[in-house]
C-alpha cells in the first residue's frame, strides 16, 4: 500500500472538507469511510447553514472547501434569515436534495488529483512513542501515514434508543466504529459521551398541506458561494409549519414511564439548542403548543422531515402523538426518530491547529470534539486538513484563524479554551466581534489568507479584488454625487422619512435607516447608470455590500478598534514558559486550568474559564509587563 502525508478517517462533512483541503494544497491524502455511497450525508435534517451556521459555511466557501457550493447547486429552497435586523444577524440558509447533495459531493472527491478513496472502518491508530504512523482496518490493512485526522462523527461506540429498542450503530442502518475510543483512552485521553436525535420521517402523500402554513424561499436571489455558477437547476419547493397541541403532549407524555431519556438509560448530555419534543415539554411545561417544519428532503421525492420533533420515544408513542397535529392526523412514517450516544474527547486536548496535545500529527474534527452540526464539522475539518497539510510540508508553520477574523475562529477557541459540557452548536452571541464577522464579508476577510497558503484558487482572489474596488468605487460616488429634492423627495415620503429642503450628497440619504440603496437606484439615473459597470450576476452582493460599509461605518470602525486592543495580548505568547505548579500567587483553579490547556498566548488564558484579571496580571509582571 503507498504510503500517504493525510490519512482522513470518516467521509462526514469535517471527513470530506479535510480531504480536499489537504489533497488540494498538494499533499497525498487518503480518505477511508465506511460507505461511498454516504460522503457528506445529511444525517439529520436536509439544510445548511442557518442562525451563525450560515457565516460559517460562507467562511469555509471564502478559504476554498466545497460545502457552500455543493450547498447551492442542491439547493430547493433558499432563504436570508434575520433580514428584519441589523447585517451583523443576517444567516444565509438553504433546504437541499439529500440524495444529491451526497452524490456531488462524491463527484467532488472523485475529481480531486491527489485523492485517493478507500471503504473499510478503521478500527486503530499505529502511534509509535506518542506520534501517529497510520491506521489498522477491519479489513486488515494497515496505511502508513505523516498524519492523520480523526472525523468519526456519531460512529465512536454509537448506540441508537428507540424506546426501550437499543441499537448499536452510527446512524440509523450502519454499523457504529469501535475499538479506537479504548486505545485513545489508554493513551490517556478524557473522552465522554454525548447524545443528539433525529426525527421521524413521514410520508408526503398523506399530509394534508391545507392544514398548514406554507413557508417558500426568498424571491431574491441568495447563494452561498463566492464563485459564480453555482446556482441550483433543481425545482424549489416550500416548506411548511404547523405546531403542537395539548393533544399531542398528552400522547407523548403516556410514554415518558418507557423513555430513554427519563428512565436513566441515557446519560449522556444532549444538545440544549436543539432540544427533543420531550425535553421540550418538560422544560417548557407551561407551553401550550411548540412549532414544527415540514422539510421535503429533495427536489422529486414524497419523504419529509418533521424538524422540531426530534425524540427517543417508542415508536408508537411518536406516531399516535404525530396523528394528533395539525395536518398530520393521517400521515403515514417512513421511520421514527431515535436518540443515539456516541464518544467524544474533551477539545482542550487540542491546540488551536486541531493537532492533538498527547499525540503528535494527530488531529480530531467534528463531532469527536463535542460539536453538533454539518458546519462546524467542515469548519473544523477544513482547518484540520489544512494544519495536517502544514505539518507534513511546513513543519511548525499552523493556520488558525483569530475570534476577529471568522466564526471559525470563534469555534476553535471556544472548544480548545473552555471545552464542552453538552454538543457545542454556533450562534451568533458567541462572537464579540460579530459586526465584523458578517456573511457578506467572509471572502474579504478570508479569501487572501486562503490564497497566500495556496488553497483558495486565483478565480477567488480575482473575484475578490474586483468586489472590493467596485464596492469602494460606489461609496466614492455617493460621497461625491449631490441630489436635489425634486429628485427623491416622493421617494423619502413614501418610505416615512423628512424630505430634503436643500440639496445632499448620496451618501447622506444612504444613510437613512429607512431607505435602501436600492430604493434610490430607481430614482436616480447617474447612479443606475454607474452601477451598470457591476457584473450583473453579482450585483446583489456588491451593493449590498457596500450599503452595509456606508450605513454601519462607525460601529465596524468602533469594533475594530476594540478587537486591535484586544489583539495585542494574542502576541504575548506564554506556551511552555512557566511552570504553573510553582506559581502560588494565581488561584488554586487557575493554576489547575492553565497546567492543564497551557495556552498559548495572554489572550487564549485571559478567555480560560476560573482565569481571573488578577491572575493574568501576575502572568505578565512575570513576564516583565
Amino acid at each position: 500500500m503507498p504510503f500517504y502525508d493525510v490519512i482522513v478517517v470518516g467521509g462526514g462533512h469535517a471527513g470530506c472538507e479535510a480531504a480536499a483541503a489537504a489533497a488540494n494544497l498538494g499533499s497525498k491524502t487518503l480518505l477511508i469511510t465506511m460507505d461511498m455511497s454516504k460522503y457528506g450525508q445529511m444525517s439529520c435534517n436536509p439544510a445548511m447553514g442557518g442562525i451563525a451556521k450560515g457565516q460559517i459555511v460562507r467562511e469555509i466557501d471564502a478559504l476554498g472547501g466545497y460545502s457552500g457550493i455543493i450547498a447551492d447547486k442542491t439547493t430547493i429552497q433558499f432563504r436570508m434569515l434575520n433580514k428584519s435586523k441589523g447585517p451583523a444577524m443576517w444567516s444565509p440558509r438553504s433546504q437541499n436534495d439529500r440524495f444529491k447533495f451526497v452524490e456531488l459531493w462524491r463527484d467532488t472527491l472523485e475529481s480531486i488529483e491527489n485523492l485517493d478513496l478507500w471503504q473499510d472502518s478503521v478500527i486503530g491508530l499505529i502511534i509509535e512513542n506518542k506520534v501517529v504512523k497510520g491506521v489498522n482496518t477491519k479489513m486488515g490493512v494497515d496505511f502508513n501515514a505523516k498524519t492523520v485526522i480523526l472525523t468519526n462523527g456519531t460512529f465512536l461506540n454509537g448506540l441508537m434508543h428507540v424506546g426501550v429498542s437499543k441499537m448499536k450503530g452510527g446512524r440509523i442502518g450502519e454499523a457504529a466504529s469501535y475499538h479506537i475510543s479504548e486505545q485513545l483512552e489508554e493513551l490517556g485521553f478524557k473522552t465522554g459521551r454525548l447524545k443528539t436525535g433525529t426525527p421521524v420521517r413521514i410520508d408526503g402523500r398523506t399530509i394534508n398541506f391545507s392544514a398548514c402554513t406554507e413557508q417558500k424561499g426568498d424571491k431574491t436571489h441568495y447563494k452561498f458561494s463566492y464563485l459564480p455558477n453555482t446556482e441550483s437547476t433543481l425545482k424549489q419547493r416550500s416548506c411548511w409549519i404547523t405546531h403542537t397541541n395539548l393533544e399531542v403532549h398528552s400522547e407523548l407524555e403516556i410514554g415518558f414511564e418507557d423513555s430513554p431519556m427519563f428512565d436513566g438509560t441515557i446519560q449522556s448530555t444532549g444538545p440544549r439548542y436543539c432540544p427533543s419534543i420531550e425535553s421540550k415539554l418538560v422544560t417548557f411545561a407551561e407551553k401550550e403548543k411548540h412549532q414544527l417544519f415540514l422539510e421535503p428532503e429533495g427536489e422529486k421525492t414524497i419523504e419529509f422531515y418533521l424538524n422540531g420533533f426530534s425524540s427517543s420515544l417508542s415508536w408508537e408513542v411518536q406516531y399516535k402523538g404525530l396523528h394528533k397535529i395539525a395536518g398530520l392526523e393521517n400521515a403515514r412514517i417512513f421511520r421514527p426518530g431515535y436518540a443515539i450516544e456516541y464518544d467524544y474527547f474533551e477539545p482542550t486536548q487540542l491546540t488551536h491547529s486541531l493537532e492533538t496535545k498527547i499525540v503528535k500529527n494527530l488531529f480530531f474534527a467534528g463531532q469527536i470534539n463535542g460539536t453538533t452540526g454539518y458546519e462546524e464539522a467542515g469548519a473544523q475539518g477544513l482547518m484540520a486538513g489544512i494544519n495536517a497539510h502544514l505539518k507534513v510540508h511546513q513543519s511548525d508553520d499552523e493556520f488558525i484563524l483569530k475570534r476577529n477574523e471568522a466564526y471559525i475562529g470563534v469555534l476553535i477557541d471556544d472548544l480548545v479554551t473552555k471545552g464542552v459540557d453538552e454538543p457545542y452548536r454556533m450562534f451568533t452571541s458567541r462572537a464579540e466581534f460579530r459586526i465584523l464577522l458578517r456573511q457578506d464579508n467572509a471572502d474579504i476577510r478570508l479569501t487572501e489568507k486562503s490564497f497566500n497558503l495556496g488553497l483558495a484558487s486565483l478565480e477567488r482572489l480575482e473575484l475578490l479584488n474586483e468586489k472590493t474596488r467596485l464596492i469602494s468605487e460606489i461609496i466614492e460616488f455617493t460621497k461625491k454625487f449631490s441630489v436635489k429634492p425634486r429628485f427623491v423627495n416622493q421617494l423619502l415620503i413614501k418610505k416615512g422619512t423628512t424630505e430634503l429642503k436643500q440639496g445632499v450628497k448620496l451618501y447622506d440619504i444612504v444613510l437613512r435607516p429607512q431607505i435602501s440603496i436600492f430604493d434610490l437606484i430607481e430614482y436616480i439615473t447617474p447612479f443606475k447608470t454607474f452601477l451598470t459597470k457591476v457584473p450583473e450576476g453579482r450585483k446583489l452582493e456588491i451593493i449590498e455590500g457596500a450599503e452595509i460599509l456606508i450605513k454601519y461605518d462607525g460601529y465596524i470602525n468602533r469594533e475594530k478598534l476594540l478587537a486591535e486592543k484586544l489583539d495585542k495580548f494574542e502576541n504575548i505568547i506564554i506556551e511552555d514558559k512557566f511552570n504553573y505548579d510553582e506559581l502560588k500567587s494565581i488561584s488554586t483553579e487557575a493554576r489547575q486550568k492553565l497546567k492543564s490547556i497551557n495556552p498559548k498566548t495572554i489572550g487564549h488564558a485571559k478567555r480560560i474559564s476560573g482565569v481571573s484579571p488578577s491572575d493574568i496580571n501576575v502572568l505578565l509582571v512575570l513576564l516583565g509587563r
